[in-house]
């Protein structure tokens, strides 16, 4: 069961998604982090931070022909939890900042996009058998991911912690402070390949090691927590910090790791120079600003898009 009625109307939104994806406001922050702004408002932001976008000529012509005569892009999409990607209450429209940066850069660049929502797990290996053009989930690039794909940075999020507010974990700078935890996290993600690569650092230090549990859905891995049959959740920085606004007894614990985020492409793409080339232009007019804004996702700007760069460490 689960403890509260903030934690239910939580699970309701997030029971609707297929898969996991992945802060400023004048509201006052909680602990750890600035308040999204959709929890802030207690209702999903509708602000229409996106119709405005004009094509951007330049950006679209370093498109390859072949995309500028059909005037479409097949993009594969990760709906989760807010504020990222996520479904409205009628489960088939996807809302989140992910949507508003991807319908803006096919905007700018004068293109249709095909959204075909797949699961997360699925979206990178999908890309290099040629199935979609471009993937978004929350992406975080990292050194292995760039061997086999092409990223064109938009955001800057990264791994971080939450647990209940009885835990008296307070703050995990280093993964020994989870040996003899359970600590659950999502399938296929970066979370994941970080906790089962270090592992072994607690039988190093002659400590229990911790456990990892993986959940393909959002609202198991909540109810783990609230439950009791985990003790903290590794996650998305901005996805922890708004989940913590839902759920009552629960508080978002510290930042682990930065990541820049990104389209992701095939290795090789042709198409990364007009995708840099658009998110600057939104940069340019205010569009960006605008949905980091709308999400409460101010924390997460970068300067400017980048192309695979390396893995921030």
């Amino acid at each position: 069961m689960l403890r509260t009625r903030h934690t239910a109307v939580f699970v309701l939104i997030t029971v609707t998604a297929l898969t996991l994806t992945a802060c400023g406001s004048a509201d006052p922050a909680p602990a750890g982090g600035a308040r999204p702004a959709a929890a802030a408002q207690g209702k999903i932001p509708t602000t229409d931070v996106v119709s405005a976008v004009r094509k951007n000529e330049a950006a679209a012509k370093l498109l390859p022909p072949d995309v500028r005569a059909s005037g479409a892009l097949s993009l594969a999409s990760s709906v989760g939890t807010p504020p990222g990607a996520f479904y409205l209450e009628d489960g088939r429209t996807p809302a989140g900042a992910d949507i508003d940066f991807a319908d803006a850069v096919a905007k700018a660049l004068g293109v249709k996009l095909k959204r075909e929502v797949a699961s997360f797990d699925a979206i990178l290996p999908a890309l290099g058998s040629g199935k979609y053009d471009v993937g978004t989930g929350n992406f975080g690039v990292t050194d292995e991911r760039r061997r086999t794909i092409d990223f064109v940075t938009y955001i800057n999020d990264g791994q971080g912690f939450a647990v209940r507010e009885d835990s008296p974990l307070k703050k995990v700078t280093d993964l020994t402070r989870l040996c003899g935890l359970t600590v659950a996290t999502g399938a296929g993600t970066t979370f994941e390949v970080t906790l089962e690569e270090n592992k072994h650092r607690c039988a190093d230090a002659g400590k229990k090691p911790y456990d990892v549990r993986t959940y393909a859905d959002q609202a198991a891995l909540w109810i783990s927590l609230q439950q009791g049959r985990s003790d903290v959740v590794m996650s998305t920085i901005n996805g922890l910090r708004y989940a913590v606004t839902q759920q009552e007894g629960l508080r978002f614990l510290n930042e682990f790791k930065r990541l820049d985020v990104g389209f992701a492409f095939k290795k090789g793409t042709p198409l990364a120079p007009a995708f840099q080339a658009a998110v600057n232009s939104i940069k340019a007019d205010g569009t960006y600003d605008r949905i980091l804004k709308k999400w409460g996702t101010t924390d997460s700007a970068i300067e400017t898009s980048q192309i695979s760069p390396p893995e921030l460490r």
